[in-house]
């Protein structure tokens, strides 16, 4: 019986390490594979001995992948645990492990963003700002080492609790824990996707369906506020107690769309994406595709 192949302190380092530079090769068309395949390699050494099983596991890494940078770590965990089971034969194919990948990375981008942009940064730099106001140079210098310091800590920590979590998760790949957990993560990937589209994706259609003449009383009358600030303070009312900003009140198509179901355009265009690319259809095409057909739209008045 050929003996074990195990994943060292040092090979998970240098995998964490490597991980640091997710985004240098970013791109458009799978975002931060060319990072995520770097980070990889040192692992796809020790566990791969052939030139065929290294090249291989190297284009299975090489598909989609994109989520916080530093929220990656958790996900390289989990990945080291799998791809060592699998080279010590354990039942784990592409399938489970792009699955554990894909369903993984979706939800844990909604969380980096909040916590590291928007949290500890912004904490971070006021207090690296507040001594610099003073003049002293430790501003600067205590924010660029503490925000690597927590950078760090957090990308290494979080990529060994991943590869024991999934260590774990491995054990039990003949009762179906792997396909589970595989099937549980593309679910929560899915939903949180669904709930991000209305968000993120922005379809408008300016045409005008309608043109209703307001009544007195229905709308802001600017001739009759006071002057000064007295006027602005009367318009924010009376807009806030739902007045009309002019006498007219125009109806486009998207409003008309929203009334029945909001974000309907924005789901059928991301649900049409999807099925191109269920088609093999190259996310360049797609990206340029709908550059062309907005420019379109916008020339002709549609958008």
């Amino acid at each position: 019986m050929a003996e074990k192949i195990t994943l060292s302190k040092k090979d998970r380092m240098s995998v964490a390490w490597r991980s640091t530079f997710i985004q240098g090769s970013w791109n458009y068309e799978r975002m931060q594979n060319g990072g995520w395949c770097f980070a990889i390699i040192p692992a796809i050494k020790k566990l791969y001995k052939t030139k065929e099983d290294r090249s291989a596991a190297l284009k299975r890494h090489l598909e989609f992948f994109n989520t916080h940078p530093y929220i990656a770590s958790p996900i390289m965990g989990v990945t080291l645990a799998l791809e060592e089971e699998r080279a010590n034969g354990a039942p784990v194919d592409d399938v489970a492990i792009q699955g554990v990948k894909v369903g993984m990375m979706g939800p844990l981008a909604g969380v980096g963003d909040p916590v590291f942009w928007f949290t500890v940064r912004p904490m971070l730099g006021a207090l690296g700002a507040s001594l610099a106001l003073t003049g002293s140079i430790l501003g600067p210098i205590l924010f660029f080492v503490l925000w690597n310091v927590i950078r760090w800590a957090f990308m290494w920590y979080t990529q060994e609790f991943g590869y024991k979590a999934g260590s774990k998760i491995t054990e039990d790949l003949s009762g179906g824990l792997l396909q589970d957990v595989t099937k549980g993560a593309s679910i929560l990937g899915m939903f949180v996707l669904g709930a991000l589209v209305e968000r993120w994706v922005n379809v408008k259609f300016i045409p005008q369906v309608s043109k209703v003449q307001l009544s007195d009383g229905a709308y802001i009358d600017w001739k009759s506020l006071p002057a000064g600030t007295e006027g602005i303070k009367q318009a924010i009312t009376d807009f806030a107690n739902g007045l009309s900003l002019s006498d007219v009140q125009i109806k486009t198509l998207q409003d008309n769309l929203d009334s029945l179901i909001p974000g309907l355009a924005a789901l059928l265009l991301t649900l049409l994406c999807m099925w191109l690319l269920k088609k093999k259809v190259s996310p360049i095409i797609i990206i340029l595709g709908l550059f062309v057909v907005g420019i379109v739209f916008h020339l002709i008045g549609l958008m």
